[in-house]
């Protein structure tokens, strides 16, 4: 019988290497992390983050999406919403002949209609949502799941709560498909609840009502705020008296870390700090990827760069929160990739906000000349030679005496 499931490689890791070297690697991003992350240039000193770029779940979903692609030339591949948030890597996979779902705007439900028996379809790193997974196993195609080890923790941890009658508060983003395909985890026990807060001023309003504070939203201004964001037939009276904190694992880790206190403290607060057991439940899901990379954007900033040069998806959550980190300690530029920065102009593109979906701008003489520091980083979903050929980009703006090599 055929395999319909792979979660483990295709057994094609050693033949896609080369393959993957050859697309993503950058020999200038490993000669200045050689030297101890810090490269100059003339009187232009580069310092990248030491950490930064591929995580290991990207890497993985990457490698697993360029093996199913070599393992069954001859099916139609599909792929439920993108890889990874990298607009290179989803238009390399397109140009390999991945066709892309997506789902419907307003429902945010995909449709597998066109998908048959013989056909393949490569989950994301992001994960699927429970209903979609088993759509899937019912059309009976073959299954590449890619879904980050990091992910899979929240989704136990998710799912234990449901199954002891805690209502899952997830810090994330109710629209990614990520915090989706947690939150459906929830629905593994009968009865199983979540409710989703975007940040601190959304917890508020959870404490708030737990708490009956006078300021506290009524029943239906709660449940109306929190439609989009909550299960089915979610009830604040009875669905926030015992609450387990989880996240989104790209999410700005001390953010997440300080909603998972502010909640306890809440519940204690109401049920008094003997029975807190009872009501709260928190582990620490922070994705160590992401955790890694905001720590070493930290570290650097002890020291801050004149300018910052953020690398990545404006759809790339982590990417997002590294770019709003930095710029509380310097000028933050948080680019897509090298394209946005115009040598011949002196012009940079970027994405000057941490929502997603912020207007991008144009910001002219963005380098000043001289002797300057410039630091980079980059979000766990972006490739190397994208970091490589923003810094020769940099590099080429400010016309830097070259070394010798």
């Amino acid at each position: 019988m055929e395999q319909t499931y792979f979660r483990r490689g295709l057994g094609l890791k050693k033949e896609i290497e080369p393959v993957l070297a050859a697309e993503y690697h950058s020999s200038l991003v490993e000669q200045i992390r050689a030297q101890g992350y810090t490269a100059q240039f003339g009187d232009i000193t580069i310092r990248l983050a030491e950490d930064f770029g591929f995580c290991y779940g990207v890497d993985r979903a990457v490698d697993y999406a360029y093996q199913t692609t070599h393992k069954f030339p001859d099916r139609r591949i599909f792929l439920v919403g993108e890889i990874i948030h990298n607009p290179h890597v989803n238009t390399r996979l397109r140009e390999s002949g991945v066709t892309f779902l997506y789902p419907d705007a307003a429902t945010g439900e995909f449709d597998f209609a066109g998908v048959t028996s013989d056909d393949v379809v490569i989950m994301p790193a992001f994960g699927v949502t429970m209903t979609d997974f088993k759509r899937l196993q019912d059309i009976g195609c073959i299954l590449i799941d890619t879904t980050c080890g990091s992910v899979l923790n929240v989704w136990k941890r998710v799912e234990s709560y449901a199954k002891d009658g805690f209502t899952a508060l997830i810090h994330g983003k109710y629209f990614h498909e990520e915090t989706r395909a947690t939150a459906s985890q929830a629905n593994i026990a009968t009865g199983g609840k979540y409710i989703i807060v975007r940040d601190m001023d959304e917890a508020q309003l959870v404490m708030d009502y737990i708490e009956r504070r006078d300021s506290a939203l009524s029943r239906d201004a709660f449940r109306a705020h929190f439609e989009q964001k909550a299960s089915a037939g979610f009830d604040p009276d009875r669905d926030l008296e015992r609450v387990g904190v989880a996240n989104q694992t790209t999410m700005l880790a001390s953010e997440s870390l300080a909603i998972a206190a502010a909640v306890g403290r809440s519940l204690a607060q109401r049920y008094g700090a003997d029975n807190v057991a009872a009501h709260f439940r928190s582990f620490d899901t922070i994705c160590s990827a992401t955790q890694e990379r905001q720590d070493a954007v930290i570290q650097m900033m002890q020291d801050p760069p004149a300018v910052m040069v953020v690398i990545g998806g404006y759809n790339s959550s982590n990417t997002n929160h590294l770019a709003h980190l930095c710029r509380e300690y310097t000028t933050a530029y948080h680019i897509a990739d090298a394209t946005c920065i115009d040598v011949e102009n002196g012009t940079i593109r970027h994405k000057p906000e941490l929502a997603a979906d912020a207007p991008e701008v144009l910001t002219e003489a963005w380098l000043p000349h001289g002797t300057l520091t410039i630091g980079l980083t980059a979000g766990a979903s972006t490739p190397n030679n994208k970091i490589g050929e923003t810094i020769e980009r940099v590099l080429a703006t400010l016309k830097p005496v070259m070394p010798s090599t």
